[in-house]
Parts: structure tokens; sequence; C-alpha cells
């Protein structure tokens, strides 16, 4: 390990200020928990020096004027906890010279807009869901009929946007979604998509194309308890609301899935991470439609990196604990950099 890679810098979100992602806009308890859980695994590893910087007023100036060896940039709400603003952090440590763990700009610029990371995958021979662009001012009177479909903002974190109400089985109510989706967030382009019936996996991955790729077990969303009527997505209550049957019954399994699937699916994984320019670690979403095809849902570039997360999930189902996670991502990134460094 290089002595100029010693001092870690974590940077997070900012829990003093508004963030939309959470309930009310605001964090919470159970995220101050996750933080000092995430914290501690860090500070567990040896050899390191971690000091977090989550206060984002004096952020810059901070790094600044007091640089460290190297950033984990675990913002993912942006800077200043806003969406559109979570590729200015890597930008300016680029900068400044700092190196960091995660995707760069470009792939955060590309994969936040879901319209085009659905071109590139298409592009690349992956199947993806039908989908209709529906711009902020364009008149929806006369959306093509295709139910039951999914709507959703076409950029956003977090499921924000993506109520339990997002999947609709008539032209009524995609109206009415529509208009509620304009209402909330206004000014934000919207995707009618093909609503995906069949089982939900994810992808996990950590490291980088040149020094190695590890793929994580497979991990399948587990909506068996969710009560009857309510649509099996991973919607914003999900992820915000702790009194929701989203956020109360839905888990997370190892999934069971057959050799050709899981090759297929780590195939695509692997093409879609270096043609994106991830970096380090990522996540991949595919859903089975009603032919039994798999297709790509989403791509993150940077994934939330919480110890009862997906990813954290994926690594145990490999055996590896959230601390064992997290080293792995930190030397994935110092050895990406001394690669780039010759």
């Amino acid at each position: 390990m290089s002595r100029r890679l010693r001092r870690i810098a974590v940077i997070t979100g900012d829990p003093s200020l508004p963030d939309p992602t959470k309930r009310g806009g605001r964090y919470h308890e159970e995220d101050a928990v996750t933080h000092e859980a995430m914290m501690a695994a860090f500070q567990s590893l040896k050899g390191y020096e971690f000091d977090c910087r989550s206060e984002h007023e004096h952020l810059l100036d901070l790094l600044r004027d007091d640089p460290p060896d190297l950033v984990v940039n675990f913002c993912d709400t942006g800077f200043r906890n806003v969406p559109t603003q979570e590729l200015n952090l890597p930008a300016y440590l680029e900068l400044l010279g700092i190196p960091y763990t995660g995707a760069p700009p470009a792939a955060m610029v590309i994969c936040y807009d879901k319209a085009i990371v659905r071109l590139v995958a298409q592009s690349l021979g992956l199947p993806v869901p039908r989908e209709i662009y529906v711009p902020a001012d364009m008149p929806v009177d006369a959306l093509p009929e295709m139910y039951p479909a999914l709507i959703k903002p076409n950029t956003a974190d977090g499921s924000v946007g993506i109520t339990k109400d997002a999947v609709v089985r008539s032209r009524g109510e995609a109206l009415d979604y529509i208009a509620w989706l304009r209402a909330a967030l206004p000014g934000r382009d919207a995707l009618v998509q093909e609503y995906l019936p069949g089982a939900e996996y994810g992808i996990g991955v950590i490291g980088n194309p040149e020094t190695g790729l590890r793929m994580l077990p497979p991990l399948e969303v587990d909506y068996t308890r969710l009560p009857a009527g309510l649509s099996p997505i991973l919607s914003f209550e999900s992820k915000a609301m702790p009194d929701s049957p989203y956020w109360t019954d839905i888990t997370f399994k190892r999934a069971d899935l057959k050799p050709e699937m899981q090759a297929r699916l780590e195939s695509w994984t692997r093409r879609l991470f270096g043609r994106l320019g991830l970096r380090d670690y990522g996540r991949f979403d595919f859903r089975v439609a009603a032919d039994g095809e798999p297709k790509l849902m989403e791509v993150n570039p940077n994934p939330a990196w919480a110890n009862d997360g997906k990813l954290a999930s994926m690594a145990g189902f490999a055996g590896i604990d959230y601390r064992g996670m997290l080293r792995l991502i930190l030397e994935a990134a110092i050895a990406r950099v001394a690669g780039s460094r010759g």
C-alpha cells in the first residue's frame, strides 16, 4: 500500500441540510445509525487514517486546504444534497488532483438519465423494456396504449417520483399519475415504461476491468410478504417510510438463478460497466418480462453503501461482511490509482 494513500476522507451527504430522498425531505435517526456503522467499519481497517466530512458548507475549502490522500465518495445525495450536483464533487476532486472511489463525472451524467442508459444498453444488445419518453412540456392526451405500465421520472435517484401508484393499468390512471408527477417534480421529464411482472434481480460488482471485476452473488427482491393489491415495486415508500408495508414487508434474498441466466446477467453487467465508464463498484438491476426475458431496469454507478442495502446483502451472500465489502471497494480504488500512476 502506498504511503501516499493512508489519509482517507469519507464524504457523505450533509445531514444538516434538506434531502429529497428522505421522508419529509430530511435525515432521520435510522440515517445516523447507518452512518455510524459505516464509519465504525472503516475505522476498524488497519493501516489507514479515516475522517468523515459530512458538513458541506466549508467542504470545498477544506478539501483544497487540507487535501486527503484519497476520498471515499459516498456522497450519493449530491453536493449540498442536490441530486443534480452529485457529479460536482468528483469533478472538483479531479481539479484538485485528489483521487476518489467510484464513478467519474461523465458516468454519473449518463447514468442519471434513464433514457440514455436504455439507449446505450440497447446498442450493446441488452434487452430493455419498451418505453415512451414524455417531455415535461408535452401534452399527454394521446399516449400510446401500453398497459400495465410503470411511470417514473427520467432523472431521479432513491425512487423519488416512484410511489405505490406508479404502476398504472389504464389511460386514466396514466394521465392522473403524470399530472401528479408534474406537480411533485415540476419540469421533470417522465418515462412510461412497459411493466415487467416477473422477478427482480440485482447484480453487484466490485473492482475494475484492468485489475479484475468481482461479481457478487445475485440478489432477488422478495415481494412475497407484500399485502395483496400492492404493486410489487421498490417505490419511494420502501426507502423512506418505515410505517409502510413497502418498508416492512419487502426483503432481499439470494437469487436462485439457472446458470445460463446468471451468466447472461453477469455478461451484460461487464459490458455496461466498461461502456458506461464505471469504476470500483456498481449495481445493475434487472426484471423479468411476461415472456420470461430479463430486461435492464437501472444502472447504479455509486450504489447505496448502507450496511442493510442491496450491495451489502450481495457481499454477505459471498461470505463478505460489511467491513470486508468496504475494504474491497477501497482497495479497488487504490489499485486503480496505483495503476494509473504507473
